[in-house]
């Protein structure tokens, strides 16, 4: 019997082996630079990572015909970019790696205090929280961001003028409008003069100095501008005018209910609230000036006490939009220029191909 374990344990280790040079099977080789591989192992892991980021089961062979030319156009620019002498550093990707942190969790943070919000959320480590979204570790991903923007420089570098041109016209700014009319209208909206003050380490202190600041202010023996710039001196408390909406988010926000709020909104201008104590804060607001709804026209600004007109706001997503289809198309352009036999060698292709991405 142990010489039969033993006889199975080598069969297994001899079909692991041959599953194993299986999926290291080249499938493309570019070398618009150096020469750099695409095996099967590689076009596995991005589809399964595709699967897992849209709940996908499975992928066609088609969809994964695309998935590896996807993977071998990213490879042509990039080498293409890094023959021009383009180069990305590693302050830049560091960069672009916490704008993309940040967005999640929608403040400014460091790295450091990124991976503290990520172990106290979920227990994981950095390393294994970006592993889990993006099917990568951080040294990984950040190669990956490094990629991305080398890749966008180089098309920008190669294509500015036409990217740049692509505008919408006054008529079609007119006809978006004329199409979305309904969406553009302006809510019931109060402008606020908000003071906040953290509870920090010593909660009745800051209630102490909050309230007397809330005195002042009703006594007139203080002013907005005085709030303010005492408040860049201390650095104690935050300050600052808001606009709000009646909305349950801006209700959460001042610490009140949705019911406190309507009745803040009936309010008359010059209305000094009392002090309000919160999770986290003590708070104050006067109601500064208030606005009423109603439709907007083009040459409304979108927010009051804004420049931003209706027709800018929507010559800016417009512009967006083209700016978009043009860069796709000059990426397009650029890979198709790029996919030659020269810089390019398909190991596997036809039905040889189709064999193997049947799994």
């Amino acid at each position: 019997m142990k010489k039969i374990f033993i006889s199975l344990t080598l069969l297994f280790a001899v079909l692991g082996s041959v599953f194993s040079q299986a999926d290291l099977q080249p499938l493309a080789v570019v070398k618009v630079n150096k020469s750099e591989t695409i095996t099967l192992r590689q076009l596995k892991a991005r589809v399964e990572l595709y699967q897992k980021q849209n709940n996908i089961a499975s992928f066609t062979v088609d969809q994964k015909k695309e998935i590896l030319a996807a993977m071998i156009d990213e490879k042509l620019v990039v080498q293409a970019a890094q023959k021009s002498g383009l180069n990305i550093t590693d302050s830049q990707v560091n960069q672009y790696f916490l704008q993309n942190i940040s967005a999640q969790i929608g403040k400014q943070v460091t790295e450091a205090e990124f991976t503290e919000i990520v172990k106290q959320q979920t227990g994981l480590s950095l390393d294994k929280y970006i592993e889990k979204q993006v099917g990568m570790n951080v040294t990984d991903y950040k190669n990956h961001l490094k990629n991305q923007l080398l890749a966008q420089q180089y098309v920008l570098q190669q294509k500015q003028a036409e990217i740049s041109k692509a505008a919408p016209s006054d008529e079609e700014i007119r006809a978006f409008f004329e199409l979305n009319k309904s969406s553009f209208v302006q809510n019931d909206m109060l402008k606020l003069f908000l003071v906040v003050f953290p509870k920090s380490a010593n909660a009745e202190k800051s209630r102490t100095e909050a309230q007397k600041m809330l005195d002042e202010l009703r006594a007139k023996k203080t002013s907005f501008d005085k709030i303010k710039s005492k408040m860049a001196e201390t650095k104690t408390y935050q300050s600052g005018d808001l606009l709000i909406s009646k909305s349950a988010q801006h209700a959460q926000q001042l610490g009140i209910s949705y019911n406190e709020l309507i009745e803040l909104f009936n309010k008359e201008n010059g209305f000094v609230s009392n002090l309000n104590e919160t999770g986290d804060n003590f708070q104050f607001y006067v109601v500064r000036q208030k606005y009423s709804a109603k439709m907007l026209g083009l040459s409304d600004v979108v927010q009051p006490e804004t420049t931003i007109t209706v027709y800018d706001y929507i010559k800016s997503n417009l512009t967006q939009q083209k700016q978009s289809q043009a860069l796709i198309t000059a990426v397009q352009e650029i890979t198709k220029s790029l996919d030659t036999p020269e810089n390019v060698d398909r190991k596997k292709k036809g039905e040889a191909l189709d064999k193997l991405l049947n799994w």
